[in-house]
């Protein structure tokens, strides 16, 4: 009975921990400071800005902003419409090396080089890079907002 206690109450703060974490890997820019090929969180999704252009309103409005992003998981295109000085989420994005330990079908389970921490990833959509992911090979995966994603091999 008391193992059952102490395993309910560690897993309620991991999740607790976990939760922060994932909230607190964003940080915050005003929407001016922001260039192409820099990341924004629109609609709750890590996206690269392909392309921002700034216009000024008329007599007494503010400039604005027009981005459009392209999503890092899903590759959808993405429209953000706002003043320039406008406050936007910024993901930070966590660049880090791995093994390919084993491919599994649409997964590959990939080794951290720094942690030695093994976890399962979804293989890239494209297929030249799913096709170069092999046991043993050295991968670059980026760890966005709680989620992972191989970006390149090395």
């Amino acid at each position: 009975m008391g193992f059952d206690l102490l395993f309910k109450v560690l897993n309620i703060v991991f999740g607790i921990v976990y939760a922060w974490w994932v909230c607190m890997s964003k940080t915050y820019a005003t929407l001016g400071e922001l260039r192409t090929g820099s990341f924004i969180i629109i609609d709750g999704e890590p996206c690269r800005i392909v392309e921002i252009t700034k216009a000024k309103t008329g007599k007494h409005g503010s400039a604005k902003a027009h981005v459009v992003a392209v999503s890092l998981f899903t590759g959808s295109k993405k429209t953000l419409i706002a003043p320039v000085d406008q406050r936007v989420e910024v993901p930070i994005v966590d660049k880090r090396v791995g093994q390919v330990i084993a491919d599994m079908g649409n997964m590959v389970q990939v080794m951290d080089l720094e942690t030695y921490e093994t976890f399962e990833i979804e293989k890239p959509s494209d297929p030249e890079l799913a096709g170069k992911l092999k046991p043993g090979v050295e991968v670059e995966y980026w760890e966005v907002l709680g989620r992972r994603i191989i970006m390149r091999t090395r």
